[in-house]
């Protein structure tokens, strides 16, 4: 739990502030899914039980205002508290890496990723290791890490391939959950009419 670090930041009179967790967690949403403005953050975790599932709030928790949100936010990012719980900005890396140096004994094995793992560093970091990255090349505007020692064999096509199905079952979660929540408001929408 890193409340600790937030206890100076927050005053115990006054508006009810957002927990920092969550907000930090809800600012990673809007990261992560490409949400435009903090207002359409709101309206998502109003009806997204993903969304409400990763903040923490309950099915029938109430969405906190937008103007708190961004008064929370901004009093968070002066704190410089985000910059200790973000880290380096390699954090995703770092930990993958780490995870291939807790398998036990030493053999062979492949890792698959997408295009932001497609640096020097990993890679050598993942060759260091015994391990292949079957990463997704990145070729924009530059020279990708990988190179044909790993794109020559047929098991970098499948890796590819297989990567791409997970994602597609996650974005089907999404949906099915959005297509849940919905038809769980609808009878609130309809007596509310």
């Amino acid at each position: 739990m890193i409340s600790p670090a937030f206890e100076g930041l927050y005053s115990k009179i006054g508006r009810p502030s957002i927990p920092p967790e969550k907000l930090l967690r809800a600012l990673l949403l809007q990261a992560f899914y490409s949400v435009r403005s903090e207002r359409q953050l709101m309206e998502q975790l109003d009806y997204n039980l993903l969304f409400r599932w990763f903040v923490g709030l309950s099915m029938d928790a109430p969405v906190w205002d937008v103007t708190v949100f961004t008064k929370n936010r901004e009093r968070l990012l002066a704190g410089d508290v985000a910059t200790k719980f973000l880290a380096t900005g390699l954090a995703e890396r770092e930990a993958a890496v780490s995870m291939v140096e807790a398998i036990p004994g030493r053999h062979r094995i492949t890792v698959g990723a997408d295009k932001a793992y497609d640096t020097k560093d990993f890679v050598a970091n993942m060759r260091e290791l015994d391990a292949a990255a079957h990463v997704a090349q990145n070729t924009s505007n530059r020279r990708s890490a990988i190179d044909g020692r790993t794109t020559r064999h047929p098991g970098y096509a499948i890796s590819l391939r297989i990567r791409k199905r997970i994602e597609e079952v996650f974005g089907w979660m999404f949906t099915l959950t959005a297509a849940a929540y919905s038809l769980i408001r609808l009878p609130k929408l309809l007596a509310a009419a």
